[in-house]
């Protein structure tokens, strides 16, 4: 029987144990987004155990105009590269392996933060930030594509075990996937393949920067909760397409504003695992479920009832990074 502490073994990546720190935004980036000695100090804490099999390190933008909050890190030009370089080398003495998250906020984005007006799929005001975004043309829409690939690369030479292309949380990706911010009526909107064609484009263009053998995750926002919004039923189907496409680990999350919505009971340990669990039932790759895990018992039940392959935990690590070193202790005896 598989356990958190069972090691994950794929073609292109082995994890000592099934426990993932979740890409969590600490802000403790430079201005500019450089990596920075707070950053540095902050990973080393939570990894010096030698407790976390994998760690997604924060989301990252890929352009100025992607950024969502003021110290956040950039992975948009070869100067982050060296910076993020020192990063990899904390985690990975640490016996982690490392993931950079890469991100475009779309309409999340705000002027104060970036200089610049937002963009979006569609002129639809953001849910969270309330503006109104530019609809994004179709060779603005190639530009970002490129920016993600160019990231990438930029990831692997930072020396990162793979990349994770962000698609939750009511970020660009997530904004085109969900039919509440994408109104378009060319090719990038309309059906559900529409929806995720900017996605299919993202992966085979990483996948070319960075080669067959280097993993591919992608974080999925899974349901959106709100009434005709992305449904679990279609996230099913687009786990299926992203597979096929070449994502090698899905990452599920779920709720478009970035906050848990009414309907998800908070009191459950992997409150995401219904979404998990149905993505699980349709693809091969393997799938990681987060969502207010506090107690490893409880995470490696997800694992042993076959709802998920890892478990990120997230809140509970950021706030006490001696979490992993206390939990398994209940489960090293």
């Amino acid at each position: 029987m598989k356990t958190i502490l069972t090691p994950l073994v794929t073609l292109k990546l082995i994890l000592k144990n099934r426990l993932v720190y979740p890409p969590m935004a600490t802000s403790k980036a430079t201005e500019d987004g450089l990596v920075s000695e707070e950053t540095l100090k902050f990973y080393d804490d939570i990894t010096k155990f030698k407790n976390i099999g994998l760690v997604i390190v924060e989301h990252s933008y890929v352009s100025i105009e992607g950024k969502a909050n003021h110290n956040q890190t950039s992975i948009a030009s070869d100067e982050t590269i060296e910076p993020l370089k020192k990063l990899v080398r904390v985690i990975q003495k640490n016996e982690s392996k490392a993931i950079l998250q890469i991100n475009h906020a779309g309409s999340a984005a705000t002027k104060e933060v970036t200089g610049q007006d937002p963009v979006g799929p569609s002129a639809v005001p953001n849910p969270r930030k309330g503006t109104t975004p530019k609809e994004l043309s179709t060779e603005e829409i190639a530009g970002i594509v490129k920016k993600f690939a160019e990231s990438a690369k930029r990831a692997k030479l930072a020396g990162f075990d793979g990349v994770e292309i962000h698609s939750a949380h009511g970020y660009l990706l997530n904004q085109f996937l969900s039919p509440l911010s994408n109104k378009r009526k060319d090719k990038y909107g309309g059906s559900l393949q529409n929806r995720i064609k900017i996605h299919l484009e993202i992966i085979k263009e990483v996948r070319k920067a960075v080669g067959e053998n280097y993993p591919i995750f992608l974080r999925l926002g899974a349901s959106d909760y709100i009434k005709s919004g992305t449904t679990i039923e279609d996230s099913k189907e687009v786990a299926i397409e992203f597979e096929k496409a070449g994502v090698d680990i899905l990452d599920i999350s779920g709720g478009f504003c970035g906050y848990i919505p009414d309907g998800v009971n908070l009191k459950v340990q992997g409150y995401f695992h219904p979404l998990s669990s149905a993505i699980k039932e349709v693809v091969n790759i393997p799938v990681i479920v987060t969502g207010g895990i506090t107690d490893i018992i409880s995470g490696s039940k997800l694992i042993e009832e076959n709802k998920s392959d890892l478990v990120g935990v997230g809140r509970a690590i950021f706030k006490d990074s001696t979490w992993s070193e206390r939990e398994f202790k209940k489960i090293k005896k």
